[in-house]
């Protein structure tokens, strides 16, 4: 059995009994997400490790060039893999960042990879604009006004706050502090 809960503690407990390998961790993060409940970074990081095989294989790239790619051993990578070992926060990002393209990614975090390691990394705090879709798939509209939208991922379920133009300005995984923002920015 995968100790997971010494390492996940953010995990429900009850969520980790019978877990026999990595691919149970499917089930845990479905529930949770049935529950509406916010991704972790140690959840992030649980899905980059259990996806690092099809990432790579998608990517076209051999062991070798994988691990040289992230900056990680080869003996490393494999371990990663084969399930063994969770990749760290840092190969995780070096990750996102460089496969922000990838489809497998994308369906396994809800979106853009880098959206949601930023949400993480710089929670409730406005930073660069950057230019979105719009939320047209895998967000929900919360509130609109006529300069802004705050929308709610649904898998990750942080939230962001679009101007018209649908450049992101905030992001954060708590709704009263993106609600608040939004107020702010409304009241200007």
């Amino acid at each position: 059995m995968i100790d997971l809960y010494s390492k996940f503690n953010g995990l429900d407990k009850r969520c980790l009994i019978g877990i026999e390998n990595r691919y149970d961790i499917g089930v845990i993060l479905h529930y949770k997400r049935l529950r509406c409940e916010t991704m972790t970074k140690e959840e992030i990081i649980l899905i980059i490790s259990d996806k690092l095989r099809l990432v790579r294989t998608e990517a076209g790239y051999t062991q070798d060039k994988m691990a040289t790619v992230i900056g990680l051993s080869k003996k490393t990578l494999v371990q990663i893999e084969k399930g063994r070992v969770m990749a760290s926060w840092t190969a995780a990002v070096a990750i996102c960042a460089l496969f922000k393209d990838s489809e497998t990614l994308t369906t396994s975090l809800g979106g853009e990879p880098l959206e949601v390691i930023e949400t993480i990394a710089r929670e409730g705090i406005d930073y660069r604009k950057e230019k979105t879709l719009g939320g047209k798939i895998w967000w929900k509209d919360i509130k609109k006004t006529d300069e802004y939208i705050l929308q709610q991922n649904l898998f990750s379920k942080h939230y962001r706050i679009l101007d018209a133009e649908d450049y992101r300005i905030y992001s954060s995984f708590d709704e009263k502090s993106s609600r608040k923002r939004l107020d702010e920015l409304t009241s200007n």
